[in-house]
């Protein structure tokens, strides 16, 4: 792929996402779309055919999608899950993130989430560390030429969201001020159009400032290189999301090979807007809640399974004769596929029997069961891998691409170990030698020092008292730390079954012990261990 077709990609994929919000608008009736323009108490119910749903939508679908709700009381136990572990945030991710992982992955109460994604992906850290930093960014100045440029995208981010349906309200321009801070702190990176539905999404949850760190958070450590210019790292996962999907859906890989459906056609406004352009909203903050906690590769897990259930079965190939067909079938998958309940279940047993094709042959029913994203056959070890040889791959045939993914963090767990590592090395600067609550200390023991060579015949004496009972004799170094490791195998040796005064000479067993580990759970010792067995007079060493 040349330099010059691919920015005619890009171009013409912004041509798509600029043209998507109007194609929305004109669906509405032309009375419906002026008073969306309104002000906030026509929006609040006092005309009587405006209908809110849950999530903040004029009229939206999720009206009628209540059915699929979890029970309340479960709700509420899952809310009180929640709020106990936030309570103890370091504790509970250093201890029990796999808790954390299967908790998101079965849905963050709505309730709760403006408490847990800032969490999840470091920016409450992140915010306490910048104290007034974003009061700062609002008052500075910022690009005349950004600043108009989302001021004309502003109004395309969820038109008929409450928020965000007039130029006037709160969310229109909490969200101004969010992007253009952000341009103002990455000046190297400015806006990026999709970042507009990132911010918006964001703000529907949580205050500007969160937002906005979390939005940071998103940029610099999910998805580094993702909104920059040249759009490095969106290339490298291009080629590595068609080398897993070779491997885990060949035959759509070869559809799409067949017609010319390059990665950039489809995935660019997956990947780039995180599915919220794509997925039913309920199921977009469903694929959030484990994005923010296991990482990237729930993105590929989520494409990866939007392109098998589009392409997963011969029938629905064969619908697709050309290029046009493909990627039109890839943007009308069916709603009941994409529901939150069936598309991010747990497990596999859990999915409706619909979702199969009864009338697909044995080898695609086989690829149509997996419907769910966490039963997609990707791992973070695959992914680093693929990652590693397609890097290897651009970089030899691309010898300007300069990208390296060292900066992408995989998912929650890798961001608190790097904020707890930071401000250890932090506080070791400021405090000196003064450890950290979460710096593991280094252990070190060393032997005492060897005792004269006049002091070691009485030692000699004494050991000549003693030869009707077992004695170790410790060696020259480590004596502390081998009668540690005697007394745990006192009671493993050996002995004739009679009480050790009452034993001859010539039934004491000889024992020969040499090179011997002690393991402990905080400390290893290694040592030799002398055990004298006396037979007739004699002294063995061993």
């Amino acid at each position: 792929m040349s330099d010059l077709s691919l920015s005619a990609e890009f171009s013409s994929i912004s041509q798509d996402l600029t043209e998507l919000p109007h194609a929305s608008d004109s669906s509405l009736p032309r009375e419906d779309d002026a008073s969306s323009l309104g002000s906030d108490s026509e929006l609040n119910g006092m005309t009587p055919y405006r209908k809110i749903d849950r999530y903040g939508f004029i009229g939206g679908s999720d009206l009628d999608n209540s059915l699929g709700q979890p029970p309340a009381e479960l709700i509420r136990h899952r809310e009180a899950k929640w709020l106990e572990m936030t309570a103890h945030w370091e504790k509970t991710m250093a201890r029990h993130y796999r808790k954390v992982k299967l908790l998101c992955r079965k849905g963050i109460p709505s309730s709760v989430r403006a408490r847990c994604w800032p969490l999840l992906c470091g920016a409450q850290a992140k915010t306490k560390k910048n104290h007034q930093k974003y009061q700062e960014l609002q008052e500075a100045p910022g690009d005349p030429q950004w600043i108009e440029t989302i001021t004309r995208d502003i109004h395309r981010q969820f038109p008929f969201h409450e928020m965000f349906s007039s130029p006037e309200s709160h969310g229109q321009q909490g969200l101004l001020q969010l992007l253009k801070a952000y341009t103002v702190y990455r000046p190297q990176e400015g806006y990026c159009q999709a970042q507009g539905p990132l911010g918006a999404l964001l703000l529907m949850h949580m205050p500007p400032e969160p937002a906005f760190w979390c939005l940071v958070q998103i940029c610099e450590h999910y998805l580094p290189g993702y909104y920059s210019p040249k759009m490095e790292a969106l290339l490298l996962d291009s080629e590595v999301f068609v080398a897993l999907l070779r491997r885990v859906c060949p035959r759509a890989f070869k559809h799409l090979q067949k017609h010319g459906v390059g990665p950039f056609l489809y995935m660019t406004e997956w990947f780039l807007c995180l599915f919220t352009r794509t997925l039913p909203f309920p199921t977009v903050l469903r694929v959030w809640d484990a994005f923010l906690s296991e990482g990237v590769k729930v993105l590929f897990r989520v494409g990866l399974l939007l392109v098998r259930l589009a392409l997963g079965t011969s029938e629905k190939r064969r619908d697709c004769a050309g290029l046009v067909e493909t990627l039109e079938k890839l943007r009308s998958i069916p709603a009941h596929l994409l529901q939150e309940d069936t598309f991010m279940a747990e497990t596999a047993q859990q999915l409706s029997p619909q979702c199969i094709l009864p009338t697909a042959t044995k080898a695609a029913a086989n690829i149509s069961q997996v419907t769910e994203v966490h039963a997609v056959p990707v791992s973070a070890h695959d992914l680093e891998r693929e990652c590693q040889v397609q890097l290897a791959k651009l970089r030899a045939t691309r010898p300007e691409f300069q990208y390296t993914p060292e900066n992408r963090l995989a998912g929650a767990k890798a961001i608190f170990d790097a904020q707890q590592l930071e401000d250890a090395q932090m506080g070791k600067e400021a405090h000196g030698s003064q450890t950290h609550a979460f710096l593991i200390p280094q252990i070190k023991v060393e032997p005492p020092p060897s005792p004269p060579k006049g002091q070691r015949e009485p030692e000699k004496a004494s050991e000549v008292q003693g030869r009707k009972k077992l004695q170790p004799l410790l060696l020259d170094e480590g004596d502390a730390c081998l009668s540690t490791g005697l007394d745990l195998f006192g009671a493993s040796l050996p002995t004739t079954g009679r009480d050790e005064d009452e034993a001859p000479q010539e039934d004491v067993l000889r024992t020969n012990w040499s090179d011997t580990i002690f393991e402990d759970k905080d400390f290893n010792f290694l040592g030799t261990f002398v055990i004298l067995a006396e037979t007739s007079g004699t002294r063995e060493r061993s």
